[in-house]
């Protein structure tokens, strides 16, 4: 294994190096632009067609970037596609985060030596099936926001954001030295409801401004005629999105209409799907991704296939869809792409590859191998306690008193969890129902009676459970946020009780509102830096309900690449080493490991695990670390 990192290192400063002789050599001026007459795009005078794919640095470790940039490079890529999610650099209103794992600069520069062009979509909104479609819930701090409009509120926020974003990006433009040959405006407008050409109007305005008037702007829009007409605008080249069942002929024919000279573009070529809790693994056959690309190749069309790596929705950062009802993305980001979630090479990726040789030069060379995995195999944890226990340690700010429900944003608590607490109003002796009457619990509440599990309200599935007890018991009711909606027209998706809940005949109120900072108290040490002792000699009964966990496994000289699985855990989230890797939730499925990238696991300091169990936990209490994922598992409704 050494010895082919080894060689895929030299194989990185080899590409880096030529990539450096030939700037040098290039004429100062250089020049991107869209060959009307021609229908074609034009780099530095000559034609030119991109074969591109989609990565997104927001779901790939930094240290991996170079190694996937450079599997894309050597399949014979010639661009990558690269979405830039606002609220992945801008979580809290005002403050920027670009270091790190947000160090889109240092991406740009590693593609730009990798030998990679850029497709830049800085949005302001993005969908990627990422949290909000990429928008900071601080937004939501305004109750009548209408976003992705000419809203004042809305555009000042954009305005102030892209005014940060944009100069940055600026010097990266191809025309000035950099390897950025377009950029995106907006994303997809045409599948929104609002269809406000204002706001798009507005919005190339300001790109203008900060990117200047060489700059290729685009719009990318389904491949219907209504799509085309919201989301596409004079100034704005009109380029369309379709995967392997669409006729290829027809789809064209259609950007035609819109844009009746210049080059064709499919911005996505779907090389799979995302998956949803609870259905089915999504996978595209190998066949006809083939067939399409190259019917598109040979038609002269430039093709952007997304997903090229889809990466992992680490933390909290997977969104959701709602058509009929919500539905949560998986932690898994897999997408049945070319490169695997782990950055690994796929029969798929080779099949591309043959593809395009038949239409340039593919980089000599072997394609660098897989990331080393390795079975660490079991761990059995112990448990901490349940979640109403540790509130002082998870909640060090103390409850927010109000007579009804706050929501999540009303309390600036964009992200994970928060405990609602009050008191049963009367004896409940016989079960009663406790009711969610305008579906407003968003996403999922876990509820307890003076400590004691009584089970969960889920939003459009589970709107009523029955409980019972004393005037004065404590109930508690922590809600999680399963991630906001990221396309369509309920993308202002609001988190935690929405609405009074209603328990026999009486409206619940005088509520103590804990927002948890979980992630905060983990990073510092918690619980495994913490005089707090494990309990030991558990009862069957004492593993239901929202309850902290937590083991350690030992080093063993490596740091490679594993996969965890929690067999007969139920639901829940898990850090290793402070590191939140996201939610898991075996019992619905289709996911049934989490992806643990090795630059997390201490090759020779004691590794940390932290499991937040929302439901059940098996008597046995084992994790386990497998050499290889498991994604396609059926699995009940639960």
């Amino acid at each position: 294994m050494a010895a082919a990192a080894a060689a895929a290192a030299c194989l990185f400063v080899a590409i880096n190096l030529a990539f450096l002789s030939v700037s040098g050599n290039m004429d100062s001026k250089r020049t991107f632009s869209i060959d009307y007459n021609n229908n074609c795009f034009l780099k530095d005078g000559k034609t030119f067609q991109y074969i591109s794919g989609s990565i997104h640095y927001s779901r790939i470790p930094r240290a991996y970037w170079r190694d996937r940039l450079l599997k894309m490079y050597m399949t014979g890529l010639n661009a990558i596609q690269v979405y830039v999610p606002w609220n992945f650099h801008e979580s809290t209103q005002g403050v920027y985060s670009f270091t790190g794992d947000r160090d889109l600069v240092h991406f740009l520069d590693l593609a730009n030596k990798t030998g990679l062009l850029v497709i830049l979509r800085p949005g302001p909104y993005i969908c990627a099936e990422w949290e909000m479609g990429g928008l900071p819930a601080w937004l939501l701090k305004k109750p009548n926001i209408i976003l992705r409009s000419a809203d004042t509120d809305y555009l000042q926020a954009v305005s102030n954001w892209l005014a940060v974003l944009l100069p940055k990006l600026k010097p990266w433009l191809y025309i000035n030295g950099g390897n950025i040959i377009t950029v995106q405006v907006e994303n997809e407008y045409g599948s929104y409801f609002a269809c406000d050409h204002n706001y798009m109007r507005t919005l190339r305005t300001l790109f203008r401004f900060f990117l200047g008037e060489n700059a290729v702007l685009f719009t990318v829009d389904g491949n219907t005629d209504k799509e085309m007409s919201c989301g596409s605008l004079e100034g704005l080249y009109a380029t369309v999105d379709f995967g392997t069942d669409t006729n290829i002929t027809e789809a064209f024919k259609r950007q035609r209409r819109f844009e009746p000279r210049g080059p064709l573009v499919n911005s996505e070529f779907y090389t799979g799907w995302l998956d949803y809790w609870g259905d089915p693994h999504a996978m595209v056959r190998i066949d006809k991704l083939i067939r399409g690309l190259t019917e598109m190749l040979v038609m002269g069309a430039n093709v952007n296939m997304y997903m090229f790596e889809g990466g992992t929705n680490f933390g909290y950062w997977n969104g959701a869809d709602h058509d009929t009802r919500y539905r949560s993305v998986v932690t898994s980001y897999d997408y049945d792409a070319p490169l695997s979630e782990a950055g690994d090479p796929t029969e798929k990726l080779m099949a591309i590859r043959e593809v395009i040789k038949m239409f340039r030069d593919v980089p000599s060379g072997p394609m660098p191998p897989a990331t080393p995995k390795f079975a660490y195999g079991f761990v059995t944890l112990k448990k901490l306690d349940n979640i109403s226990s540790l509130l002082s340690t998870i909640s060090p700010r103390g409850p927010v008193k109000s007579l009804y429900p706050l929501t999540f944003e009303e309390l600036k608590q964009y992200y994970g969890y928060m405990l609602y607490r009050t008191t049963l109003p009367r004896d409940l002796s016989e079960p009663t129902p406790l009711i969610s009457p305008l579906n407003g619990v968003h996403d999922r509440a876990y509820v307890s009676v003076n400590g004691v599990y009584q089970g969960l309200l889920e939003r459009d599935i589970a709107l009523v459970i029955n409980v019972t007890g004393k005037q004065g018991d404590t109930v508690d009711i922590l809600v999680e946020n399963m991630g906001r909606v990221n396309f369509g027209s309920k993308i202002n998706d609001y988190k935690g009780i929405l609405n009074n809940l209603i328990l026999g005949q009486d409206v619940l109120t005088d509520w103590n509102i804990y927002p948890l900072d979980i992630d905060g108290a983990i990073a510092r040490g918690w619980p495994h830096s913490n005089s707090l002792k494990p309990k030991s000699h558990i009862k069957k009964d004492e593993l239901v309900g929202p309850t902290f966990y937590m083991g350690t496994f030992p080093p063993n000289g490596l740091n490679w690449d594993t996969f965890l699985k929690l067999h007969e855990w139920t639901k829940g989230q898990v850090w290793i080493n402070g590191v939140n890797l996201g939610r898991y939730w075996p019992a619905r499925g289709p996911q049934q490991t989490l992806y643990v990238p090795g630059p997390l696991i201490s090759p020779t300091q004691i590794n940390n695990i932290t499991v937040l169990e929302l439901e059940r936990a098996p008597t046995h209490l084992r994790a386990l670390f497998m050499d290889r994922p498991l994604l396609n598992a059926t699995a009940s409704k639960s």
